[in-house]
Order: C-alpha cells, then sequence, then structure tokens
C-alpha cells in the first residue's frame, strides 16, 4: 500500500506531504491544475526516465518519494532481501532526486541503488494504468503469468503444484542433456587426447592435492623462516656475551670492589655504603647474565629447525601452485579437477555403456517434462476460456460491448523451457466483424485504461498486495457507463488499494478519499496544491464537475444524489 507521497521542487509542486489511507481515493481538479505533474513526480519515484525539465524554476533539484507499507507484501520483502535493503517496520521510502545537469540519485530506505533497482522493486509494489500505457498489460511477456495467477488463484494448490512440477522436470531435463552432449564428446576423443588425459589424472594423484593444505603448508612456512631468525638472533646475542666475556669481567670487577674492604672512619659511612651498593650490583648483574644465557640456550631448544623441511615446504608449494595455474583455478579446487578427469577417462574407457545410460536418461527426462508441459497446456486453455468470459462480462458495462476479448494461444511442444510450451498473448477485436489483434496495434488509450480495469477486476481476488493508480480510466464517457466504472474501481479496492485520476462525478462519489488538485497564483509565481476534501468539499467539488465554473442549486442537487447513492 501507497502510505504517503513526498514531493519538493517539481515543476509547480513547491512542496508537499501527503498522507494516503486504504480503500479507494480519487484525484479530481479542473484541466491543467497539475494532475499530470503528481503523476510524473511519481513515476520520478518508481524509476522513470528522469527529465531535468521536472525541476521547478528557480530550484537546483526536484526530489520525488514515495512511501510504501509491505507487510502484506512477500515478493517485496523477497526483493529487499536480494538487494540487501533493511526493511524496518516493513516499510520501503523509495526516493529520487534530479539536478539541473540531470543527473539523477536513487535512494531506497537511505541506501543508495541504482534506477534499475529501483524499478524492479517499484513493480512489486504499484501498477500505473494510463492513457498511452498499461503497465503490465501492454507487456506480452507478462500476460503468461497473469493467466497462470488466475488460474492458480481459482484452482489453487493443484495448478500451482503443477507448475512447480513443469519447473522442476525442465532442470532434470536440462541436466541430463548437459550429461548426454558430456557422453556425445567423449566419443569423439582421439586417443592421443585419452593418453593426455590419464596423464594428468596421474600427475594429479602424484601430487594427490588436499583442501586446506596451501593454507597449512603456507603457515609453516612462515613459522620456519620466522624460526631462522629467531635462531640467527640468538646466536648473535650469545656470541656477544661469550666473546666479550662479559661475565668473567664482572667477576673481575667485583673481586677489585671488594680489595677496597671496609674504611673505618666516622666520615666513611657514606662511602661504605655506596661501595658496597655498587658490588651488590654487580653480583645481581651476574646472576641476571646467567640467567639470560639459560634462556637463550632454552629458547635455540625449542626451536627444531630441519634445515630441509623449509625446502621442502616451498618445493610443494610451488608444485601445488604451478598444478593450480595449469587447469586456472585455485589450489583448494585441484581435487575437484582430479575427480572430473577421473570421471571424463571413465567415460572414455566406457564410452557405449555412458553413451547408452545418458541417453536413457534423457529420453526419460524429455518424456517427464513433456508429460507435465502437455497436461500444463491443457489446464491453462481450460482457464482461458474462463478467464476470457469473465473479462468479455465486463466490457460492456464500460462501454466496450462491441469488443471481444480472447486468449491466444502458440503451443509448441518442440519449445522446451521452465514454462511449458505455451506463448500467449491478450487481445482483443475492438468491433463486430473485425478481427482479433494485438491491445498495442488496437486499443485506444480510453480502450486500454477501461480493459485494463475489467482485468484487474477479475484479477483482484489474486493479487491485493500492489496499489493500483488509474488515470483518466472514464475519458470520453459518462452517465451510466462511468457510475458503472466507478463501482468498479469501488469493488477493486476492496483488495487493492486503488488510486484514480478522474474528472468524472460518477466515479469520484464512490471514493473513500477525496483529494482536488489546484493552480493558485500568488506573486506572479504559480504553484499546485492538493489539499484533502471533507464530505461537504467533496459534494461542493461534485457540483463544480457537474456544472462547471458557475454551480447551480440543481448541481448540487445533483452532486448530493451522486453522494448519497454511493
Amino acid at each position: 500500500m501507497l502510505r504517503e507521497i513526498s514531493i519538493r521542487d517539481v515543476v509547480l509542486i513547491e512542496s508537499l506531504d501527503l498522507e494516503l489511507g486504504h480503500g479507494f481515493i480519487v484525484l479530481t481538479g479542473e484541466t491543467g491544475a497539475g494532475k499530470s505533474i503528481l503523476l510524473d513526480a511519481m513515476g520520478l519515484a518508481l524509476g522513470d526516465r528522469a527529465d531535468k525539465g521536472l525541476v521547478r524554476d528557480g530550484a537546483q533539484r526536484a526530489i520525488a518519494g514515495a512511501t510504501f507499507s509491505i507487510k502484506n507484501n512477500p515478493l517485496a520483502h523477497e526483493l529487499a532481501q536480494e538487494f540487501d535493503i533493511e526493511t524496518n517496520n516493513d516499510e520501503l521510502i523509495l526516493r529520487r532526486s534530479i539536478g539541473l545537469d540531470g543527473k539523477s540519485r536513487a535512494f531506497i530506505n537511505d541506501m543508495p541503488v541504482s534506477v534499475t533497482t529501483m524499478r524492479k522493486i517499484a513493480q512489486s509494489l504499484i501498477e500505473i494504468h494510463g492513457q498511452h500505457s498499461a503497465i503490465g498489460l501492454m507487456d506480452v511477456n507478462s500476460h503468461l503469468s497473469m493467466l497462470d495467477g488466475f488460474i492458480a488463484g481459482n484452482n489453487g494448490d493443484e495448478f500451482v503444484n503443477l507448475l512447480h512440477k513443469v519447473r522442476e522436470n525442465y532442470n532434470e531435463f536440462k541436466n541430463a542433456e548437459n550429461q548426454l552432449d558430456e557422453a556425445r564428446k567423449a566419443i569423439g576423443q582421439s586417443g592421443a587426447e585419452r593418453e593426455y588425459l590419464a596423464h594428468v589424472l596421474e600427475q594429479l594423484r602424484q601430487l594427490n592435492p588436499q583442501i586446506g593444505e596451501e593454507k597449512t603448508l603456507d603457515e609453516n612456512r612462515r613459522f620456519l623462516m620466522g624460526s631462522e631468525r629467531v635462531i640467527s638472533a640468538i646466536k648473535e646475542a650469545n656470541d656477544i656475551i661469550d666473546n666479550g666475556k662479559v661475565e668473567g669481567l664482572m667477576g673481575n670487577a667485583a673481586r677489585a670492589l671488594s680489595r677496597i674492604g671496609k674504611i673505618e672512619s666516622e666520615n666513611a659511612n657514606r662511602l661504605n655504603e655506596t661501595i658496597e651498593n655498587a658490588q651488590n650490583s654487580l653480583e645481581r648483574a651476574q646472576n641476571e647474565i646467567a640467567d639470560c644465557l639459560g634462556y637463550l640456550n632454552q629458547a635455540g631448544l625449542l626451536i627444531d629447525l630441519d634445515p630441509k623441511e623449509l625446502e621442502q615446504i616451498e618445493e610443494r608449494l610451488f608444485a601445488l601452485r604451478a598444478a593450480a595455474r595449469k587447469h586456472n583455478v585455485v589450489i583448494d579446487e585441484l581435487p575437484n579437477v582430479l575427480e572430473s578427469i577421473a570421471q571424463k577417462l571413465s567415460q572414455i574407457d566406457n564410452k557405449d555403456e555412458f553413451l547408452a545410460k545418458a541417453e536413457k536418461e534423457y529420453r526419460i527426462a524429455l518424456e517427464n517434462y513433456k508429460k507435465a508441459a502437455l497436461t500444463l497446456s491443457v489446464e491453462r486453455k481450460k482457464g482461458a476460456k474462463v478467464f476470457s468470459k469473465l473479462i468479455e462480462a465486463e466490457l460492456p458495462p464500460l462501454k466496450l460491448e462491441k469488443m471481444r476479448f480472447q486468449v491466444a494461444f502458440d503451443s509448441d511442444e518442440s519449445r522446451i523451457s521452465n514454462q511449458g510450451f505455451d506463448k500467449i498473448r491478450f487481445e482483443i477485436a475492438p468491433n463486430i466483424g473485425a478481427g482479433f489483434g494485438g491491445l498495442d496495434a488496437i486499443a485506444s488509450g480510453g480502450e486500454l485504461s477501461r480493459l485494463s480495469l475489467a482485468l484487474k477486476v477479475v484479477l483482484s481476488a489474486n493479487n491485493g498486495t500492489l496499489a493500483l493508480v488509474f488515470d483518466e480510466v472514464d475519458q470520453g464517457i459518462g452517465g451510466a457507463t462511468a457510475d458503472a466504472v466507478g463501482r468498479r474501481l469501488r469493488d477493486l479496492a476492496k483488495n487493492s488499494q486503488v488510486i484514480c485520476v478522474t474528472h468524472s462525478p460518477q466515479v469520484a462519489a464512490r471514493a473513500n478519499m477525496h483529494l482536488r488538485i489546484e493552480k493558485s497564483i500568488n506573486n506572479a509565481i504559480t504553484r499546485t496544491n492538493v489539499s484533502v476534501l471533507s464530505e461537504q468539499e467533496r459534494r461542493e467539488e461534485l457540483a463544480r464537475m457537474l456544472a462547471g465554473e458557475n454551480i447551480t442549486p440543481e448541481a448540487r442537487a445533483a452532486a448530493n444524489a451522486l453522494m448519497d447513492m454511493a
């Protein structure tokens, strides 16, 4: 559900923060008041092509934001997770800006995203049906998913399970096809190629690479290289102490001081004390030097350094890395390479048996796929008849009584895809006696909008998570037809949030929320404003829509009648 629209400096809209509710929401206003500007701003927030012409005069940047609640929208949650977007409070905030230089920036929940990502996520949140386009309806590639969604909604788990079965059988078929290709390639292997594979396999078996081996070898290598430096330092320290005869020199110094003896004099107490401290310090130093030599000797014993071990490790690492480069993999993947080559060699040595097995599995997988795909095609054609009848039943009240609708099938058993044999497209015949054709070639803007409404009414029970926007779906109609459009929009809004730009009072009267768009001029500056109407203001707006600039008592009475009937 679209909860809020926020706009800054888009064409004539200086600042707008609009909170939207559930149900059926209409936007009305005189021609040129700025309804299209509001839709353009929404399009900017949804990832449409950005035009620097959207920036309001005097501003540096146009900004549009749309806040959606996705509490009951698993697809939106799935896409947000796919793009690592946090959905705090089950909410997605799409925001886009464009500057005078034409450069735009896109954000979802304040995280920078590409416009492609924004557009993809927006498609899970909202559909916009306008006079010149109907998102989804005009895209032939989406027709199959619409039909499948309708049938699944009517037939439940049985049809959904059938769709899953076709996808599973398709994946199994592709695996079998790949295995058959490998078997056929193996048959073409020459003796020289077999000899080469056997040679490579023998090399790898002799090398016997292990997963995680590189890391262990590298760690041991680093330790041994460090140990060499430690032993060198210990030897150097020992040499300095021993060669310098430090202990002997200290002993000589101690003996020299001991010959001084104790000076007997009342004035020599301080001197005797100082000499004694010097002797004690020398004694401690001799002990510390002895301890130091002991520790150095102990450290040397702790390092069991085999000079050949480092050389062996480096040779092993060199061999592993050379093999990895040869096969264009990392070292940890060498065991998989060994297994793969062994399998290929086995296929060559047992090619007839392997080929026969692969061909059998291929035939079984193809047969299983075709069986499931054919069943799916039959169920689709049954569902398409029901779907077409329901669509056609919606057309007469929408002043499309001469139009016929059908689902055209292109089913080809040689076509293998994860969706089955079928390609479909929705077709219409606009008048009695006219042939069927694609929607893009026949339908006018008004017809397309009303056809999309009929489609959404039929599909509404299956997808109520999307917000639906209809731009002047009532163009060129009035009276009972406009009333029928209003009733269908109101019914559609029971399961979905429906937003409609309308000039029809019959449609506007049935809304749960009424917004009026109007243009104002202050200090020679034109601005577009949007306001939420109270019930009395709605009655006055409906009267304006009925009568024009001069509102008559009769127009007010008619407006009251429309409101009371709604």
